[in-house]
């Protein structure tokens, strides 16, 4: 480990469980690199990642935003390519875009699509796949409400899903963070993965949850927030 991080390390006590204002005010003190390091929240589940009906997927929209504001594009024909621009997208187009991007033009952070247009853009799935940024019905950015889409993924609307292990990970904002808003961010994130629990999943459903910077230790939290 470098230097910094092994400073940080030893103010983490691995052994320990924080209460929820504990933690956000240690991964601000470990939080030392010279960028604005964001912070993620880490929760370990018990499910079976390898069953379908146990995959836990889902949006929330954080009240104090993760302290970047993504750049949105849209996908759709007539009206609502004007109410995708009303509502400040960046980039909005239809065939026109579909070509950029099967030339490798992404530029952009999310896509969000009308379900009339899914056919034509399943031409650049394989581009789009791999990078996460495929528009999907279950992360909410194939709709027809696009204009609510739009103005809440600027907000800070984030998506959450586990891994291969049955872990998530997500952004819940910048170190520079006041720890109350930081606290108030991973509340919600929580309390909506909390209701996500599969019908399927049996036994302990959350295992652990933890708090990290970019270049910082894992700081364990007690589930009662």
């Amino acid at each position: 480990m470098g230097k910094k991080l092994n400073e940080s390390a030893k103010l983490v006590d691995k052994s320990k469980t924080y209460s929820l204002a504990e933690a956000t005010e240690l991964v601000k003190q470990t939080a030392k690199a010279k960028f604005d390091e964001t912070v993620e929240l880490h929760i370990k589940l018990g499910i079976d990642p390898k069953q379908s009906d146990q995959i836990v997927r889902g949006t929330v929209s954080l009240p104090n935003g993760i302290g970047k504001t993504r750049k949105v594009a849209v996908i759709a024909k007539g009206e609502k390519q004007k109410e995708a621009e009303n509502a400040g997208a960046d980039i909005v187009g239809a065939d026109d875009f579909i070509e950029e991007i099967a030339k490798g033009k992404l530029d952009f952070d999310v896509l969000v699509a009308t379900p009339d247009v899914m056919k034509d853009l399943s031409k650049v799935a394989k581009i789009l796949g791999p990078k996460g940024l495929m528009p999907n019905p279950k992360s909410g950015t194939v709709t027809f409400e696009v204009a609510k889409t739009v103005s809440e993924l600027k907000k800070g609307r984030v998506e959450y899903k586990n891994d291969a292990y049955g872990i998530i990970h997500c952004p819940v904002g910048k170190a520079s963070f006041d720890k109350e808003k930081l606290a108030e961010n991973i509340k919600t994130l929580f309390e909506a993965v909390s209701k996500a629990k599969p019908s399927s999943s049996k036994g302990q459903y959350i295992k652990s949850v933890s708090i990290s910077s970019t270049m910082g230790p894992g700081i364990y939290v007690d589930q009662k927030m």
